[in-house]
């Protein structure tokens, strides 16, 4: 009856991209996320649509964001994320425990089923968590994490308990344990999600820090380079130095600009992963457990520092872009002005010229009205004294003197109105 809008359905299908999963107790899961690239990312789906085909099991739709399989026993759960990809391992759960202690074996034991997934970029995340039965409150977590940084909290309205200390164990997972006191499948299937999502954003939100303190000595370079050169402004005089001040800012700002532009992403990036955690370290409602820290507080409490270097370092580089700008303004007005001023005085050293020119052309036309008319004067004499012999035998009297001078204001002024008419011509050409 409708005609749907063209991205009504990947805008619909976007809600339940990531579904939550139901996990029952006990489950052991494996989580790796790399980072990829563009090519990276299709050559993954690739290697995944192989391994899946390979395994007889259908591979992931062109335009999915996850798919999930089952190998054995085990199911693999494979996501495309914007810059990262994850696959997340749910082992068989007769395989968890060895000895009473989770997280045995250890992780390192497990990592054979983990060599047959395509690597497409370098490896960010590896978490080895845990869900088991809260059997005991006696539970040793000192063997299992470093106490000094161990963070635990009660979650799911005191249903479920979650602990770690955040470090990679020998095989270079981090131990996640999520103790289950009656959460139903769904229940577990969404808290084991969020605490994935929590150390998988956290990772990525540190990557900003790296880069910060890339950025960090060059961007206090650029504010010494542009508080010496402000100095320099003050005293600075002439178009010479003006235009020498004016490159040294445009340097600077080139400099910034390309700096600002390559972190432009990582930074954006660092802050939605931030505002992730947040978000999910809300959801999952902790409560203190005494004597320890809960995962928020000791996340927010390393991870807030770091966050602010990065905003820091992003200000400053906003500031300093707004300060060179008004700078490098000021100094493109001052030279402005000073060419105005070159171009006036160039202009008035024209119009002494132009005014020199005309008089001189004034007084080379006079000259050259007098000298034509002496000539066509000595015309008329010759011409005169040629004739007057003829006139003389005719009767006719001529005073060739007289004659010649009574020519003179005559040819004067006919030569005069000649070279007036010819210069008028060559104005209305001009």
């Amino acid at each position: 009856m409708f005609q749907d809008h063209p991205l009504r359905a990947p805008v619909l299908a976007e809600l339940h991209a990531r579904p939550f999963l139901p996990v029952a107790t006990p489950a052991r899961i494996l989580h790796v996320a790399f980072l990829v690239d563009r090519e990276q990312a299709a050559a993954d789906r690739a290697a995944f649509a192989g391994l899946c085909a390979a395994r007889g099991q259908p591979g992931p739709a062109r335009e999915a964001k996850q798919h999930r399989v089952a190998f054995g026993g085990a199911i693999l759960r494979w996501e495309r994320h914007a810059e990262f990809t994850t696959y997340t391992w749910e082992l068989p759960s007769e395989d968890l425990i060895d000895g009473g202690l989770p997280f045995h074996p250890a992780s390192g034991a497990l990592v054979g089923t983990l060599a047959q997934l395509p690597q497409p970029g370098p490896l960010l995340v590896a978490v080895d968590l845990q869900l088991v039965t809260d059997t005991a409150d006696s539970l040793a977590l000192d063997r299992l994490f470093d106490r000094s940084s161990l963070a635990r909290s009660d979650v799911e309205d005191g249903f479920a308990e979650i602990a770690t200390d955040f470090q990679p164990d020998p095989s270079g997972f981090v131990r996640i344990l999520v103790r289950d006191r009656g959460m139903t499948p769904d229940a577990s299937g969404a808290l084991i999600q969020r605490v994935l999502e929590i150390e998988t954003y956290r990772t990525l939100a540190l990557l900003g820090l790296p880069e910060a303190q890339r950025l960090a000595p060059t961007v206090a370079k650029i504010e010494n380079e542009l508080g010496a050169i402000t100095r320099e402004m003050r005293e600075s005089e002439g178009l010479v130095a003006n235009n020498r001040l004016l490159g040294a800012l445009t340097s600077l700002a080139a400099e910034l600009e390309a700096d600002a532009a390559a972190a432009l992403f990582r930074f954006g990036a660092t802050r939605a992963y931030e505002e992730i955690v947040t978000q999910r370290l809300q959801v999952i409602g902790e409560r203190p457990i005494s004597g320890y820290p809960t995962w928020q507080q000791f996340l927010l409490r390393r991870l807030q520092p770091a966050m602010r270097t990065c905003q820091a370092i992003e200000q400053r580089q906003a500031n300093l872009s707004v300060k060179l700008t008004s700078a490098a303004n000021l100094l493109r007005t001052r030279v402005d002005v000073e060419l105005e001023q070159q171009n006036r005085d160039l202009l008035s050293s024209m119009n002494r010229r132009a005014r020199m020119q005309l008089r001189l052309q004034q007084t080379v036309e006079g000259l050259s009205v007098a000298a034509i008319s002496y000539y066509v004067v000595s015309l008329v004499h010759y011409v005169l004294e040629g004739v007057h012999p003829a006139l003389e035998e005719a009767g006719l009297h001529v005073n060739v003197g007289i004659a010649t001078a009574l020519a003179v204001p005559f040819v004067a002024l006919l030569i005069w109105s000649v070279v007036r008419r010819i210069r008028r011509g060559h104005a209305d050409e001009g």
